[in-house]
């Protein structure tokens, strides 16, 4: 019986077919919320990309065969992992609009001390804040955020095949996204901050009419309080303008992918 025998280019081509895609998708994985991020462990976050990565080369087009120690392939890496990171980075400013709503609902209120740790950005944020990004995770779940990135993350690869990198205009689209940071932020802390305005008008001419009234020990009991119903009122609103990041985000990142 003659022994199984395969050819340098044979294994090139088994590995290029996994190394290449994975690395895209790991990049994902890397900075995309609730699928990745600092909350999830490394060891999951591997293993979930080469799960993926599996599941999806049945789909894929053939890789181009080089050399995985060759200048090529690392350059092929280094466009993987930057397709991959563009992705996940368009998610993560959508939640990270969320996080800036609750942080200016709650230094509005006067709740800017109460700080709670971020397990997704490694940072301090308000309770507000942490309060709306869990709400932001269970309605990405609910939306089938997950499922919609996957195919996502699936038809990039005909979308932009292996070989190919980003260009010019997709890192001008990506600098663009980043205004919705702060437009997105303001559509969800809108309602809030309008409730807080008025109150604070309120208290100065309550303020003004009557001086000898301590206004810290009454201002901010009402503040406190108006402020929760306002949250609690707003969480419809909250809903849509969320739902409306996420398809804005989606279309961009079909958008970055084409250019």
């Amino acid at each position: 019986m003659s022994a199984l025998t395969l050819t340098a280019e044979q294994i090139n081509s088994w590995v290029s077919l996994l190394m290449w895609p994975m690395f895209r998708v790991m990049g994902l994985f890397m900075i995309m919320p609730v699928l990745g991020g600092g909350e999830v462990p490394v060891r999951v976050r591997v293993a979930a990309s080469l799960l993926v990565t599996l599941m999806i080369i049945p789909s894929l087009e053939p890789m181009p065969v080089l050399d995985p120690l060759s200048m090529d392939s690392i350059v092929i890496v280094l466009q993987q992992l930057l397709i991959g990171l563009a992705m996940g980075l368009l998610v993560l400013i959508a939640f990270n609009a969320v996080t800036m709503a609750g942080e200016s609902i709650a230094i509005t209120m006067g709740l800017g001390f109460a700080l709670m740790n971020d397990p997704q950005n490694g940072a301090q944020v308000p309770m507000v804040s942490q309060f709306y990004l869990v709400l932001a995770t269970l309605l990405f779940l609910s939306f089938d955020g997950h499922h919609a990135m996957l195919m996502l993350l699936n038809s990039s690869f005909s979308l932009m095949p292996v070989g190919k990198s980003l260009g010019a205009d997709s890192f001008w689209i990506i600098a663009s996204w980043g205004a919705t940071l702060f437009y997105g932020a303001l559509a969800i802390a809108l309602p809030a901050l309008a409730a807080m305005l008025t109150v604070n008008i309120t208290m100065g001419i309550i303020t003004r009419a009557a001086p000898q009234l301590n206004i810290f020990s009454v201002g901010f009991p009402i503040t406190l309080t108006v402020g929760f119903f306002a949250i609690m009122l707003s969480l419809p609103t909250f809903q849509f303008s969320f739902a409306n990041l996420l398809d804005l985000s989606y279309e961009t990142i079909v958008e970055l992918l084409r250019s």
